[in-house]
């Protein structure tokens, strides 16, 4: 199984991103996804979540601006990022919860927020 992640890339404070994933395999269930992004020297934290219910939490840092959705095909999902600020610049990475030990990671894609 693998993630693959997209959409990061450069743009200016107060400007939006998509990001997107998606799993490379067809699971039977819906699986709980999540967005977390790293800067060099940090450890990696969580942005936001989505659960096999469709239920989703963010970090305070980023309520009320990103939005964290399933996408169209099964076991994908999106982080809408809007009202950008250098703050946010990191890798964003996603991750699957495969069952309630094993996550797989994402590769990893890089956001970068100029002022």
């Amino acid at each position: 199984v693998q993630l693959q992640a997209s959409g990061g890339g450069s743009v200016q404070a107060g400007g939006s991103l998509r990001l997107s994933c998606a799993a490379s395999q067809a699971f039977s269930d819906i699986k709980p996804m999540a967005w977390y992004r790293q800067t060099p020297g940090t450890e990696r934290e969580l942005v936001a979540s989505i659960d096999a219910g469709d239920n989703t939490d963010y970090a305070d840092s980023v309520k009320g601006r990103f939005t964290i959705a399933r996408g169209s095909a099964i076991n994908s999902v999106y982080l809408q990022m809007n009202n950008l600020q250098p703050e946010d610049t990191a890798t964003y990475y996603c991750r699957i919860a495969l069952n309630k030990m094993i996550y797989m990671w994402g590769q990893g894609t890089l956001v970068t927020v100029s002022s």
